[in-house]
């Protein structure tokens, strides 16, 4: 994930004994003149650090007292997050004769050994205060106020997510610092518990450990603090052995999962978004056909009358909390390119900036890649890192972005069959299968830039299954080629149910020999599976259309329940 910020601890990280070295300004300048923003996060007050460090001025926002004050310089505002400390508690430190004693807007601070003494204060007092150690200094903050929790504050007025933010400290206190950000350091004289909880700890410290680390960012921004952390890549499925790095996507590569209809892609995709989710990081799906309407987790834009525009999709996600469902069904299937095109552009100009979104979803993805399209209508592959592009039909999409891809999984009992037709369409030789032959609830799992076979991966159930998308298929337009047609046994009949309402109101108006005719040969259940692509329903009209053959009465009203049961009328 791409660094969009710096949030850096002051004493003992960027200032040694206080002050901060010429070359260390120099740098920071360097670093904020590449676009990143500079966040200054300290224990210290404000008026005390302004004295000490004259180019403060340098920071886009400087957390205060330990994440009770939020300054933003350029515009010399200040935002308290905390109350003042109270009175009762101020006469209680001074009665037990606590100094040095500093107070703040929110923060009491003073030295070792008086944290008992401050520790007695807060409890006789009856109050819900903490203590927070920096190396020799002590601190007593309201519950709930550290450095994470000023950050959080500065963040959301900066529009910026934790995840892609460096932090860099030193000591106690900056913990939950790190924490809080996607990318942790400590430079070389923190303390031993901070290093082992830090990515990178810097040869030099100080201010010189900062400078190295801005040498290095600056260097390859896009890889050199960042190419060994795998904590944000997206774990694929249950590892059957040692691999775990192995079976995970990083949100830099290009992904396509493909597979034949009703083989467990959707069932995947919904178990990936959920865990998107579940990191914190921020999502947006391209939904051509409706499927994700209901994911609760999800802002929806557009549906099946209302187009979504591009310029809806980039206001929603300049928040880093919003995860985003473009609905593409009011979009005519020949502007679908055109449009991803646009929108792609726009998320491109977003993620320059900030980093985001972190994952972009693509479903269908032939409707809006096409082999058949112009290459100058398209979108480009270098747009879509982090990318997850999902279809059953590979051949059908745009061969640029079928080379771009570094992740192939396949899905379904034909998943070697699958893996087998997207190396014939990108002209590349097919890799060995480690393990078994993928069977239900598992998937062929294949890394592009590794000499590895393709594994075989057991998959994960998703916590709520996937929900079939009501409108669609009960009264969207699901196409020509995919709609029922009743004809009857001599093609005297050619009339067409575009969805599951009209399937059920010719159902009860054909004769009976057509509505036979096309039970035993079991058309309906071939229907629901390549055109609804549902396996259940499918496989219950399976055994519906053998029980009933020759009951046209029963075998309707059966029908109707049982699509009944699963599909309903959308509320207006």
């Amino acid at each position: 994930m791409m660094i969009a910020a710096f949030a850096v601890d002051y004493d003992g990280t960027l200032a040694e004994h206080g002050r901060v070295a010429q070359a260390t300004s120099e740098a920071l300048q360097r670093l904020k003149a590449s676009g990143v923003k500079l966040l200054l996060v300290t224990g210290r007050e404000l008026p005390d650090l302004q004295q000490v460090f004259p180019r403060h001025n340098l920071f886009d926002v400087i957390v205060a007292e330990n994440g009770a004050l939020l300054y933003w310089p350029a515009r010399r505002e200040e935002r308290p997050l905390a109350p003042p400390p109270p009175e009762a508690l101020l006469r209680r430190l001074k009665r037990a004769r606590v100094e040095p004693l500093s107070v703040g807007r929110s923060i009491i601070a003073t030295w070792r050994p008086n944290e008992s003494k401050v520790l007695e204060a807060i409890s006789e007092s009856k109050l819900e205060w903490h203590i927070v150690f920096n190396k020799e200094a002590v601190m007593a903050l309201p519950s709930g106020v550290n450095k994470a929790s000023g950050l959080a504050a500065a963040l959301d007025a900066l529009e910026i997510s934790p995840l892609n933010v460096f932090a860099v400290g030193d000591a106690e206190n900056d913990h939950a610092l790190l924490a809080a950000c996607g990318y942790r350091a400590a430079v070389a004289n923190a303390v031993e518990a901070l290093k082992r909880h830090a990515d990178i700890v810097t040869e030099a410290p100080n201010g010189r450990g900062i400078v190295e680390l801005i040498e290095q960012f600056l260097r390859d921004p896009a890889a050199a603090l960042t190419a060994k952390v795998r904590r944000h890549d997206l774990p694929l499925g249950i590892a059957q052995q040692d691999t775990a790095h192995a079976l995970a996507l990083q949100p830099n590569g290009l992904t396509l999962i493909t597979g034949r209809s009703s083989g467990g892609k959707s069932r995947l995709a919904v178990l990936l978004m959920e865990r998107i989710a579940q990191h914190g990081a921020q999502l947006c799906v391209v939904d051509p056909e409706g499927d994700y309407e209901r994911f609760e987790q999800l802002t929806q834009l557009g549906d099946a009358h209302r187009p979504p525009t591009a310029q809806e999709a980039l206001q929603l996600l300049q928040r880093p909390q919003n995860k985003l469902v473009l609905n593409l069904m009011a979009i005519d299937l020949s502007l679908r390119p055109q449009f991803f095109t646009q929108l792609s552009a726009a998320l491109a100009e977003l993620r320059a900036r900030t980093g985001r979104p972190h994952w972009i979803v693509v479903d269908e993805a032939h409707h809006v890649i096409p082999a058949a399209a112009q290459a100058a209508m398209l979108a480009s592959p270098r747009q879509l890192a982090g990318g997850i592009l999902i279809s059953s039909e590979p051949k059908s999409l745009s061969r640029s972005f079928l080379r771009a891809v570094r992740y192939v999984i396949t899905v379904g009992a034909a998943a070697a069959e699958s893996l087998r037709a997207y190396c014939e369409a990108v002209q590349a030789p097919a890799p060995g299968v480690a393990g078994p032959v993928p069977s239900s609830g598992h998937a062929l799992f294949w890394d592009r830039a590794s000499s590895q076979p393709a594994q075989t991966v057991p998959i994960e159930s998703p916590s709520h299954e996937h929900q079939r998308h009501i409108r669609k298929y009960a009264q969207g337009n699901l196409g020509e080629d995919k709609s029922f047609y009743f004809r009857g046994s001599n093609g005297a009949l050619n009339l067409r149910a575009q969805n599951l309402t009209l399937f059920l109101q010719m159902a009860e108006g054909v004769d009976d020999g057509t509505w036979l005719y096309h039970l035993k040969r079991h058309d309906y259940s071939r229907w629901f599976i390549e055109a609804i692509k549902d396996e259940d329903l499918a496989s219950e009209a399976r055994q519906l259309e053998e029980r009933l053959a020759s009951d046209a009465r029963q075998s309707r009203r059966a029908m109707r329940e049982l699509i009944a049961r699963r599909y309903t009328a959308p509320a207006d």
